[in-house]
């Protein structure tokens, strides 16, 4: 086909081509397009600075929202710790007032059962062929503290328990009966600081004898030699 251009000067243009092509936009025109520059500067400062509060008052609300949800963790677990120190505080009254009470009840019960520990430790370690004359608290007093009669006791120890001394006479026809009595009291586990004091030869029924006379304390045995029975029994 031919085609005749009937107006001299202006050339058409070329077809394009059937392709995607992409075009910038005509900044020269727009900024030409623009009577005050100075306007838009300040609108675009005026868009980042709203822009950047917009975003900060979002970040900070999102951090603010995760904030106070552990302060209401943290005030839940404070209200459990509280009532836990309560209870704990509670249970350590309870605990004191049952210690006070046991100490006056071993206060009570300290000088109690002196007596029958002494007699009955004396008891076992006298061996064959050895009579006692006479046992006394030292101070005069034929009783124990704790007995009817009885007198203060001479101090406390480091426990609580009242201190005690014993003094013991007796004869023996034995030396070594002698020797065997103070080691066997040393042995007990309720008395200490056995101590001989005198020995001397008597003459009894025309036969030899050696009296003597030994201090002891008392002392409060160990828990594992101290063993409890009830004072009474159900009777089948």
């Amino acid at each position: 086909m031919i085609e005749i251009n009937l107006l001299p000067g202006k050339k058409k243009k070329a077809a394009t081509g059937a392709g995607f092509k992409l075009a910038l936009p005509d900044f020269q025109g727009l900024l030409a397009t623009i009577k005050n520059p100075w306007l838009f500067v300040v609108s675009a400062a005026a868009i980042i600075v709203v822009g950047g509060g917009l975003l900060t008052f979002i970040a900070y609300s999102t951090r603010l929202r995760v904030l106070n949800a552990k302060l209401a963790d943290v005030q839940a677990e404070k209200r459990r710790f509280d009532a836990v120190i309560a209870q704990k505080r509670q249970s350590e009254k309870i605990r004191d007032s049952l210690v006070a009470e046991i100490n006056v009840i071993r206060g009570i019960d300290a000088d109690r059962y002196v007596w029958p520990h002494v007699l009955d430790q004396i008891t076992k370690a006298l061996p064959p062929y050895t009579w006692l004359t006479g046992i006394s608290v030292a101070g005069g007093a034929n009783v124990a503290p704790g007995a009817p009669g009885s007198t203060a006791p001479t101090g406390v120890d480091s426990t609580g328990a009242p201190q005690v001394r014993v003094w013991i006479t007796g004869s023996t026809v034995d030396i070594q009966a002698y020797t065997t009595f103070l080691r066997q009291l040393a042995a007990s586990p309720w008395l200490t600081d056995v101590t001989p004091a005198t020995t001397s030869t008597v003459v009894e029924a025309d036969r030899p004898l050696t009296a003597f006379n030994v201090a002891v304390r008392y002392r409060v045995a160990d828990s594992v030699y101290i063993r409890t029975v009830p004072l009474t029994q159900s009777a089948r």
